[in-house]
């Protein structure tokens, strides 16, 4: 089963994660949403503490969360989705809209995105950790290829001591640079979810356009779009307050 951190009590609420991320990134989030809900935080499949696996698509990934979830015996769940976990989590209502009550989707849309992440993992290849590195060594070496600080502070998050001296990353890099196609694929055309959705998008984000709404509204026809003005990509981590307060504003 996958790996979590549990807090609250009442209707539970699931997040999940973005590409490369884990369930780290949204302790401080998950702390605030857990005064009025059961808050599940989970790293999915390949990242963080979950398992590694070969298997690696959104498919798969929604069928980790349907277990999860009949493990924890969760029902009529409301769930939030940053990028990738925003794919997951939109592929769960669809395929599982009996198990999803709202969903929330934040910075991503239901269409194909390109692959965009190769310097990222230019950056994250570059290490070789059979020379046992430092973590200032990882940073710098990274550093070399992703010019963001935020960026590379968000990657060193996933870096921890595996043993004494020897670091390594939490995420399957491996497994990644096999199947990064997988992370852009669409929903089906005919894959529609009609109960309450709540898009947020980074008012400095490119992730979803103007141009994407009515494709938005096609495959969630109960879907409000809202917008953290001078926010990007991590607009749940640049403002944290907004995103808190239009979550919370649309749950209840």
């Amino acid at each position: 089963m996958l790996y979590s951190k549990i807090e609250g009590t009442g209707k539970p609420l699931l997040i999940l994660h973005g590409f490369l991320g884990m369930s780290d990134n949204w302790k401080t989030l998950g702390t605030q949403f857990a005064v009025d809900f059961q808050v599940h935080i989970l790293d999915l499949r390949n990242h963080g503490r979950s398992l590694h696996s070969e298997n690696f698509s959104y498919e798969i990934m929604v069928q980790d969360v349907v277990e999860y979830c009949q493990g924890h015996k969760l029902e009529n769940i409301a769930i939030v989705g940053h990028s990738m976990g925003g794919k997951v989590a939109m592929l769960l209502a669809i395929s599982h809209p009996e198990l999803v009550s709202k969903l929330i989707v934040a910075d991503i849309g239901p269409k194909f995105y390109p692959q965009h992440h190769q310097e990222i993992l230019e950056g994250l290849n570059a290490v070789d950790f059979s020379l046992k590195p430092s973590r200032s060594d990882v940073e710098e070496i990274m550093s070399q290829f992703i010019s963001d600080f935020g960026t590379r502070q968000f990657l060193m998050k996933s870096l921890y001591w595996q043993e004494p001296g020897q670091l390594a990353f939490r995420f399957n890099l491996a497994v990644f640079n096999a199947k990064m196609e997988e992370i852009g694929v669409p929903l089906s055309e005919n894959a529609i979810f009609d109960k309450p959705t709540l898009f947020i998008r980074g008012g400095n984000s490119k992730y979803i356009l103007d141009s994407d709404f009515d494709t938005i509204k096609h495959h969630f026809p109960h879907s409000s779009i809202e917008t953290i003005p001078k926010a990007g990509h991590w607009l749940h981590a640049e403002n944290p307050a907004e995103f808190y307060q239009k979550v919370t504003s649309f749950l209840k």
